[in-house]
C-alpha cells in the first residue's frame, strides 16, 4: 500500500464519525471529520506530512503556515521531514486574532517581506479560516504560494478559495472517504 492509500485508511478509521453534528460554520451534518485524530497519531501525522511535502515539489515556496490547532502538528512534521530531506523551510503559526501582549502579531514565526508561504489545514468546509490565514500572511508582506488541506468537505472551499485568486488543493475529497 502506498503512503497516500495508507493515509486514506487512517483518516477513515480515526477521523470520520457518523451521527448528527453541528459544524463550526453552524451547518448541520450527518458526519464529522476530526483531522486531529489523524494528525495527533504518529503514523497518521508522518504520512500526512510526507504526502503533502511530496506534493509541493513543483511549487516555489519558503514556508509552511496555517491556522493554529488544525495546522500546528502538520507544520511541525513538515519541518522535521523537510530537514531530514535536506530542505530548509520556515514554519508559521497563524492565530485567529492578534495576541494582546508581546509583539501582538497574528503570525508567529520568522516571516519576511516577499516570503512565499503554503497555507495548510487538516479539514476545510467553506474555506473562511484559510482565507483569514492568507490575509494575515499577506498583511505581513508574504505571498501565498498555495493553499492545501488534508480533507475538503466539498462544501464551498474550492470555489471560495479559487475566487480569492489562490491555488487550492486537497489530498482527499470527502466523497473519496465516505
Amino acid at each position: 500500500m502506498n503512503k497516500r492509500e495508507e493515509l486514506k485508511k487512517i483518516i477513515i478509521d480515526r477521523s470520520i464519525r457518523k451521527g448528527d453534528f453541528t459544524l463550526a460554520s453552524g451547518r448541520k451534518s450527518s458526519y464529522y471529520i476530526n483531522g486531529k485524530m489523524t494528525t495527533l497519531h504518529s503514523r497518521g501525522l508522518y504520512l500526512a506530512a510526507s504526502v503533502l511535502l511530496d506534493s509541493f515539489d513543483e511549487i516555489e515556496y519558503d514556508a509552511f503556515g496555517g491556522p493554529v490547532i488544525g495546522a500546528d502538528p502538520i507544520i511541525g512534521a513538515l519541518l522535521a521531514i523537510a530537514a531530514e530531506r535536506g530542505i530548509e523551510k520556515e514554519g508559521l503559526l497563524i492565530r485567529k486574532e492578534a495576541k494582546g501582549h508581546g509583539t501582538q502579531k497574528m503570525v508567529e514565526g520568522n516571516i519576511t517581506k516577499g516570503m512565499r508561504v503554503i497555507i495548510l489545514e487538516d479539514v476545510v468546509t467553506t474555506g473562511g479560516s484559510l482565507l483569514k490565514a492568507a490575509d494575515a500572511i499577506v498583511a505581513e508582506g508574504g505571498i501565498i504560494a498555495g493553499i492545501y488541506v488534508l480533507v475538503d468537505r466539498e462544501e464551498g472551499a474550492t470555489e471560495g478559495i479559487s475566487a480569492a485568486g489562490y491555488e487550492f488543493r486537497s489530498l482527499f475529497k470527502v466523497s473519496e472517504l465516505l
